[in-house]
């Protein structure tokens, strides 16, 4: 998995203050609570200064991403697989994808545990996204999500169970669950943009 190099700065704020940035956010989303997330990163972005623009990658189909400075993309594991929406937008535009800064935010409820055999698994379905579509993104980081069952249909609520029984004990199986740590959430974006902001400021 490609790793982002991060540039120092003289200044961390005089870079967010002299170097605005135009950022796309993306997300796919089954429940809910990745559209969500969505929202909160684009907030961030807007928030430090930033443009930004928030879409739902079934909506992004016509998008010029070459036009910005980095691309958010985030998309759930369900049963293995991301979103068709994700690997269809990544396939099609991994070259200008891989030719820019990306974060990719891989949202699962895996994430919320710590079995060593969850988050091998977790790798793999990222690496397996690359090898289908072409694109490695710069930066991966996996977000804990939401237990959401009275959203879920039989099937979905069955396999979901069986996850949150593992990685929880202690929680209500029938109540929904938010386990998404917002504020390092906060922090991954601060963090990702600092290294944009690096790089995009002359020297």
């Amino acid at each position: 998995m490609a790793q982002i190099t991060k540039p120092s700065c003289i200044s961390h704020s005089s870079v967010l203050e002299e170097a605005a940035l135009k950022i796309l956010v993306t997300y796919a989303s089954s429940e809910g609570h990745t559209r969500k997330i969505g929202r909160q990163v684009a907030d961030r972005i807007a928030h430090a200064g930033h443009a930004v623009e928030l879409l739902n990658l079934a909506d992004a189909s016509d998008i010029d991403v070459s036009g910005f400075d980095g691309v958010i993309l985030a998309a759930s594991v369900h049963v293995s697989h991301y979103q068709r929406s994700l690997t269809e937008f990544a396939a099609r535009q991994s070259k200008p994808l891989n030719d820019i800064q990306t974060l990719f935010l891989s949202v699962s409820l895996a994430a919320a545990g710590h079995d060593t055999e969850d988050w091998k698994g977790l790798d793999r379905i990222v690496n397996d996204l690359v090898e289908a579509t072409g694109w490695t993104p710069n930066r991966v980081e996996h977000i804990a999500g939401a237990y959401l069952p009275s959203q879920y249909d039989i099937f979905r609520r069955f396999i979901m169970r069986k996850i949150i029984v593992r990685n929880d004990p202690s929680a209500d199986p029938s109540s929904d669950h938010d386990y998404t740590d917002w504020r390092a959430l906060d922090g991954v974006i601060d963090s990702w943009l600092s290294a944009l902001g690096c790089q995009n400021t002359p020297v």
